[in-house]
């Protein structure tokens, strides 16, 4: 059977539940050093159908992530819960971009990575709600997509099916209903919260990759992030004999990637914030209804006046 390339791409987010004055930028962007960081829900979801896929076919998961350096955490939490390959792309050049030059930027590192049978994204992030990145990429790559995901059906990996193409058959939201398409590999999937139940960090991952975990966290380390090898873990005997690994977390910048310049972050961002409101929510007028038919009956006639009923 052909190698089950799989890759899915993730983002670390803030925790948009605690969120202050402080969150965004006079420039519009997200004040990230405000917020707590943390994996975008969805994209763990994406991620539990690729170790799932990893599971039952072998397939070689890889996640990629662009950001911060603080965002290899998110890497790191891949590696916990099974991933086999995590590549940071940071660059202070990616810094401000919008959804059309992000997914410019992780289409190119699908492409550097060899491609994909499965590319696999969450519906959205949490910070800006666009639902937009998976779809770009997907259009970048020239591939087909199903967005809104809330089951995989069923997979026939590379070399399963008549045409030996392999295809994946999954239900998608819309509006009104779902409906169940099967789509030939290679194809991007856009995963829902309803499709599965992510699961928690391995303890024997977190063991073995624990040198990883105690990297200092926004700080590079040359020995930890290798732009160019493809050895997605380096290992040495423990004092117990037994193999002690960390991830070798591999880092790609613009000029790895060969990225036009003007093609990504601010500088090829055409959606600019033109202003940021504060919305504060106060308590309008209340009037008290009495719990009688002559209440409700007085209630329907101001609403009909009002021609919020018709």
């Amino acid at each position: 059977m052909p190698d089950f390339r799989v890759v899915v791409l993730v983002k670390q987010v803030p925790d948009t539940q605690n969120v202050t004055g402080a969150a965004m930028k006079e420039d519009g962007t997200v004040n990230r050093a405000a917020l707590p960081a943390i994996f975008n829900p969805e994209d763990l979801n994406a991620l539990e159908e690729g170790l799932r896929l990893k599971d039952r076919f072998g397939a070689r998961v890889s996640v990629v992530t662009m950001g911060p350096p603080a965002a290899v955490q998110v890497l790191r939490e891949a590696l916990y819960r099974g991933a086999d390959e995590v590549v940071l792309l940071s660059d202070k050049a990616f810094a401000g971009a919008d959804t059309l030059a992000t997914s410019y930027t992780l289409a190119l590192a699908v492409r550097k990575l060899g491609g994909a049978d499965l590319v696999l994204c969450g519906r959205q992030a949490i910070d800006g709600d666009t639902a937009q990145v998976g779809p770009q990429t997907a259009e970048k790559l020239g591939l087909p997509q199903v967005t809104g995901v809330v089951r995989v059906e069923a997979v026939e990996p590379p070399g399963g099916g008549e045409d030996g193409r392999g295809s994946v058959t999954a239900t998608r939201a819309v509006d009104g209903g779902s409906e169940t398409l099967t789509c030939p590999l290679p194809c991007l999937l856009t995963v829902s919260a309803e499709a599965n139940e992510p699961r928690p960090p391995s303890v024997k991952l977190l063991l073995t990759y624990k040198d990883a975990a105690a990297e200092a966290m926004p700080d590079y380390d040359d020995s930890y992030l290798d732009p160019e090898s493809d050895e997605a873990e380096v290992c040495h005997l423990g004092r117990d004999g037994r193999p002690v690994c960390r991830a070798r977390i591999i880092h790609w910048d613009h000029v790895a990637l060969g990225a036009d310049r003007d093609l990504v972050g601010l500088r090829g961002s055409p959606t600019r914030v033109k202003e940021i409101e504060s919305v504060v929510l106060t308590a309008g007028e209340a009037k008290m209804v009495p719990a009688t038919q002559e209440g409700v009956d007085a209630l329907v006639r101001e609403l009909i006046a009002e021609h919020i009923l018709g």
